[in-house]
């Protein structure tokens, strides 16, 4: 089967934003409008296409990123010409920080993004965190001002806090006629054109010429706009600062191209609730946003040779596939989300999984409509699709053609910040419980179960209240097993800020064979080192985000092959930092010395060894314990300002800042996330109800000593 549409006709696109700005709403007018739904789903009906889990309907938000095909003709363009459609694969991200790994599996495969803002709020916390994602996967985007219909809404003031948070390089592509109940519609700045969009859903769009009160406005606007478009291209400047009143053509090409290079982020605007600005907000997706033949080829390491290679988004190069989610499906199993960067991939063809070295089997391909499947024969570069029947491949794996092994830079996801203890109801329960951890895990790689050593109790980790409630309640409605849960609890973390050296002698003599092993380490805090500075370091320093091993045996005083067995053993005493009890980050462990015995050295012996001597070593390094810190940012009726920042400051948060935004005033702030359970309730309560709030996890930071003596007590305690 040939390809139906041409590489430079696909768009792979994300819509990414805070909770609550719009992006499902977005998405289900899309469809509407591409013609993949025939009616349009509310979020508050409960009704939407990529919010199909019941518990996204049920709460109306999105909690796993949803993957949609459809296809666009520009509204410029006759719907019969074929020849300009294109294909749109989107994924729907939620919004909601407990759900950030979802966004940020979403970036590593997309080509551009559709950013979406509340009109009345801005930019917000999770907006920020997003386009932070966006930026380090250097994914071009387009910036959308929703809900301009709504009291309060305004499009400068958003425009002015993208400029501020974001970006200074933002430019009104659009402004809108009239706001709050006065929205009509867009006026286009390049083209000059307003536009209304008419009948029930919105779907005929109507060009009017500008009106006379915003003649002024449009003009002053588009002069700014075409000044920062001119800047991207020389040849442009030159004959702009001749006085040539440049052609619409040349400055979409230019613009295009500063889009892509993510030098330049056009701003739109509309009401997706109401129906207005969303067809425009895809002729912008078609104009702006890259194929996959506008971004660089991706890059890999042959596993053979190490060296570094490329893979272009070609149908005829080797085929080159990232997995990017593993999703349990009722009726099929295991569904793998990939996306093909080149070659091609049928139904029934073999594949290579580059991490484990095994070959898998595609059974079937599907291209998704949300929870809906449409299976093809073949897939192609460029395409985002899911296979059927893969049995041991999981998020972040490189399927490939097993004559041109490659393996793709995996996604890296932020370490769970919050913890409960789970135990099954019954006997039954326990059986089932394993499994479907297992199923839930192999989802979901910001959720981690891990078993207390001392009392055996299980227990799960992710990245808040709501992830981890969501967890639990798909265990009850999806695998049937029902849990008793703990309260929650922060996941500290260890570090040292001191060098130390200590060794470690495991010997044993029992009888026959004995058990002999002896290292020396010397450990010190692991400062952060740039990818750059990391590739330089020599063969024998082993570097990870938060543990450097480095190798400084010499004469073979220990044999090679302890080596590994040194290194699992530190790794396993990481896991159980010696302040109290937590995982230990941020260490570089120098193995320089040590002894074996010809007969009893074993590799257990030495990983005994190991796990003694960094225990050791930890305990002179000045240990302290790290607690995940907030950003958090109160939204709050004036009234109340000096009430909220009381209880902040009650919460050990530091005030960063305060801005009014329409009739209220917006608190931003850092707080400890131990200090955060229960704040909805203490914030409605203090503000009649009246009070928002959100927020994102910022970093790690040292515990005051008090606090720290008292959750080291607790540890002690509960051991």
């Amino acid at each position: 089967m040939a390809r139906e549409y041409p590489l430079e006709r696909v768009r792979n696109f994300g819509i990414i934003a805070h909770i609550d700005a719009g992006k499902t709403t977005t998405t289900e007018r899309i469809l509407f409008y591409t013609g993949m739904s025939h009616k349009i789903g509310e979020v508050h009906e409960g009704e939407t296409v990529t919010d199909w889990m019941e518990q996204e309907r049920e709460r109306g938000i999105t909690i796993t990123a949803a993957a949609v095909f459809c296809t666009w003709t520009k509204t410029d363009v006759s719907d019969k010409d074929k020849s300009q459609r294109y294909s749109f694969n989107i994924i729907d991200t939620p919004g909601h920080i407990d759900f950030t790994a979802e966004v940020k599996r979403s970036m590593r495969v997309l080509d551009g993004a559709i950013v979406v803002f509340d009109g009345v709020a801005g930019v917000e916390p999770q907006s920020e965190t997003n386009w932070r994602y966006a930026e380090e996967g250097g994914v071009p985007r387009i910036c959308f001002i929703n809900k301009l219909d709504r009291t309060g809404a305004s499009f400068e003031r958003s425009f002015e806090s993208i400029l501020k948070r974001l970006t200074p390089n933002a430019v009104r592509l659009q402004i809108p006629w009239g706001e709050e109940d006065a929205h009509q519609g867009v006026i286009d700045l390049l083209t000059r054109q307003a536009y209304t969009f008419e009948g029930e859903r919105g779907e005929r769009v109507v060009a009017h010429p500008v009106p006379a009160d915003l003649k002024e406005e449009v003009e002053q606007r588009r002069a700014e706009l075409v000044e920062k478009i001119v800047e991207l291209d020389d040849a442009l400047t030159e004959r702009y600062l001749n006085g040539e009143d440049i052609p619409v053509e040349d400055l979409k090409r230019t613009l295009r191209q500063g889009v892509i290079t993510n030098r330049i982020f056009p701003v739109l605007c509309g009401s997706a609730l109401k129906n207005k600005g969303v067809q425009l907000l895809l002729d912008a997706v078609v104009d702006y946003l890259p194929s996959p033949l506008d971004v660089p080829p991706v890059r890999g390491v042959n596993p053979k040779t190490g060296e570094e290679e490329e893979r272009p988004a070609s149908d005829d190069a080797p085929f080159a596939a990232l997995a990017f989610k593993v999703q349990a499906d009722p009726f099929v199993g295991s569904l793998t989300f990939f996306r093909v960067y080149s070659g091609t991939v049928k139904s029934g063809s073999y594949v290579l999984n580059t991490r484990t070295g095994q070959k898998e089997r595609i059974s079937r391909v599907v291209r998704l409509m949300a929870d809906k499947r449409i299976e093809v024969d073949e897939t192609y570069a460029g395409e985002i699709a899911a296979a059927v029947g893969l049995k041991d491949t999981k998020t972040s794996d490189t399927l490939c053609d097993e004559t041109h092994p490659i393996v793709l830079e995996p996604i890296t996801f932020p370490e769970p910040v919050v913890s409960l203890k789970i135990e099954p109801k019954t006997k039954a329960d326990q059986e089932k419980l394993s499994i479907a951890l297992r199923r839930l895990m192999d989802e979901d790689p910001t959720f981690r179960v891990s078993s207390d050593e001392e009392t055996g109790e299980t227990i799960i980790s992710g990245m808040g209240e709501l992830h981890l409630e969501i967890i639990v309640d798909r265990l009850r409605r999806e695998f049937n097993v029902e849990v008793n849960v703990g309260a929650p609890q922060v996941s500290y973390r260890e570090t040292i800020t001191a060098e130390a050296e200590a060794e470690g002698k495991y010997i044993k003599q029992t009888g026959g064979r004995g058990q002999y092993g002896h290292v020396k380490i010397r450990i010190k805090p692991l400062q952060p080192l740039s990818p750059e500075e990391i590739a330089k370091l020599p063969k024998n320093v082993k570097r990870e985000e938060h543990f450097e091993f480095i190798n400084n045996i010499k004469g073979g005083v220990i044999p090679q092959e302890f080596i590994p067995a040194v290194e699992k053993g530190i790794r396993e005493a990481m896991d159980r930092g010696v302040v109290a009890g937590y995982k230990m980050v941020d260490v570089s462990v120098d193995l320089f010395d040590g002894s074996f015995h010809e007969v009893d050295s074993s590799e257990v012996a030495f990983k005994i060894a190991a796990s003694m001597a960094f225990q050791e070593a930890a305990k002179q390094a000045k240990p302290i314990l790290l607690e995940p810190v907030m950003r958090v940012e109160v939204t709050v009726p004036e009234q109340f300002m000096g009430d909220v920042t009381g209880l902040l400051s009650s919460k050990r948060g530091q005030i960063q800042g305060m801005e009014p935004r329409g009739m209220v005033q917006v608190i931003r702030a850092r707080v400890p996330l131990a200090e955060l359970f229960g704040f909805t309730t203490e914030l409605r309560s203090l503000t009649e109800g009246r009070g928002n709030w959100a927020m994102e996890f910022d970093r790690f930071e040292p515990v005051p000593p008090n606090v720290a003596a008292e959750i080291a007590k607790r540890a002690e305690g509960a051991a």
